[in-house]
Formats: C-alpha cells, sequence, structure tokens
C-alpha cells in the first residue's frame, strides 16, 4: 500500500501545475471536463493561428475573427471569451481597405469588441478589460459633408465619420471603456474603467471619466504618478 501511495504521489507531481490545481479545485469529472475544453480550445487556436499566419496565438471560446486578411497578429496574442475583431470590407454600397494591426502578446478579456474600416494600431504588451470597444467609424456621420438624416434608421446609415485609432505599447485599459477614433494613446497610458476616449491621450498618463480626462500622470523622477 505504501508503495502504490508513493507511486501516486509521484504522478500527481509529474503533472503540470495547472492541470494539478484543476484537480484541487474542481471534482474529478468537472477537471477533466476542464482539460478537454482547454485541449480543443488549444486545437482550434493552432489551427486558426496557423490560417492567419499568428504564431502562439490563443482564442477563447466564441471568439471571432472576421476579415483576417486585413488583420496583423504579433507573436503570443491572447483572448478570452468572445473578442469580435473584425475588419469590415463592406456594408451594404460601401466598399473599405482597412487594417488592423495587434503587436506581440497583446491580452484581451471577455467581450473586446474591435471594428476597423480604416486603420486600427494596437502597440506590444497592451492589456484590454472586459467588454471594451474600439473603432475607427460611426454609424452615420455627424459633421462635414454628407450628414447623416435621424429619419433614416441607424443600421441603414453610412458607417465612416471617425479617424484611425493608434494605441501605444504597454497601455492598460479598463473595462467597459469606449474609444472612437481619431484616438491617439501614449506609450504606458491608462483608460479608467467606463471611459470614453477620442483625441489624444499623453504618454504615461491615467485618463478617466466620459470624456476621459487626464487625473494622473507618471513622474520619472520621483517613480511616482502624481495628479495632473
Amino acid at each position: 500500500m505504501a508503495e502504490v501511495r508513493s507511486k501516486n504521489h509521484q504522478t500527481m507531481r509529474d503533472i503540470p501545475t495547472g492541470i494539478s490545481r484543476l484537480f484541487a479545485a474542481n471534482s474529478a469529472g468537472i477537471a477533466v471536463l476542464l482539460i478537454a475544453r482547454r485541449s480543443w480550445n488549444g486545437l482550434t487556436s493552432s489551427i486558426v493561428a496557423f490560417l492567419l499566419r499568428a504564431p502562439g496565438l490563443r482564442l477563447g471560446p466564441g471568439c471571432r475573427v472576421i476579415g483576417g486578411r486585413h488583420i496583423s497578429f504579433g507573436k503570443g496574442v491572447y483572448a478570452e471569451r468572445n473578442l469580435w475583431l473584425e475588419a469590415v470590407t463592406s456594408y451594404q454600397a460601401q466598399d473599405f481597405h482597412p487594417q488592423i494591426t495587434i503587436g506581440d502578446h497583446v491580452c484581451f478579456s471577455d467581450g473586446v469588441h474591435i471594428s476597423s474600416i480604416a486603420n486600427i494600431t494596437i502597440g506590444c504588451h497592451c492589456l484590454f478589460g472586459s467588454r471594451i470597444y474600439v473603432s475607427d467609424h460611426n454609424h452615420g456621420i455627424y459633421k462635414g459633408e454628407r450628414q447623416s438624416n435621424p429619419e433614416q434608421p441607424p443600421a441603414h446609415r453610412l458607417l465612416g465619420g471617425g479617424g484611425p485609432v493608434v494605441i501605444g505599447e504597454n497601455v492598460w485599459i479598463g473595462d467597459n471603456a469606449v474609444i472612437v477614433g481619431p484616438a491617439t494613446i501614449g506609450r504606458g497610458a491608462i483608460i479608467g474603467a467606463n471611459s470614453v476616449v477620442r483625441g489624444v491621450v499623453p504618454a504615461n498618463t491615467i485618463v478617466a471619466g466620459a470624456p476621459a480626462k487626464p487625473i494622473k500622470a507618471f513622474n520619472s523622477q520621483t517613480g511616482t504618478w502624481d495628479k495632473a
């Protein structure tokens, strides 16, 4: 009996840490189902990564990548559930030539929606919270020429009225944030939860609110975040 216990103990020690934690936190049946789901997601992610030429891409359940010919992935991009990533090439009678560029090791939490008809660039090592919307356009045009008529259903209005979105490296975007172009977010910036961003966010700055405004900026001399 002691020999059997010793072998079982050694076997458990040989199991990767992540799997050991699953068995420790769940019943054996649930743990096996979770492992099977992860294995299936890993297989499908590998296939999608190969087709999209996206080394190390990992996609959780419910993720959608539309217009992949117009999307460039860096290495090690990770997405939790329900990422909706779309390069829109046509909408009703309109045709577009979008480009979405995602840097290395970008992480998306649940329910992120990114939509482009022109240009969206995301720098390396960015972290997206849950339920974030990023777009370079609107349903309708509300300034300049060809402005939309409110009598027309929003879904039938022309796409446009926005501008390019550029998100620098090491940016952290909080839950429920909305970013609509034209927008430029500098390297190391932090976007507070529930914020609405348009325009320029300086590097190494925390912004929050609707519309988002600077509340703190990083002081490289003192190593502290000071009130803006």
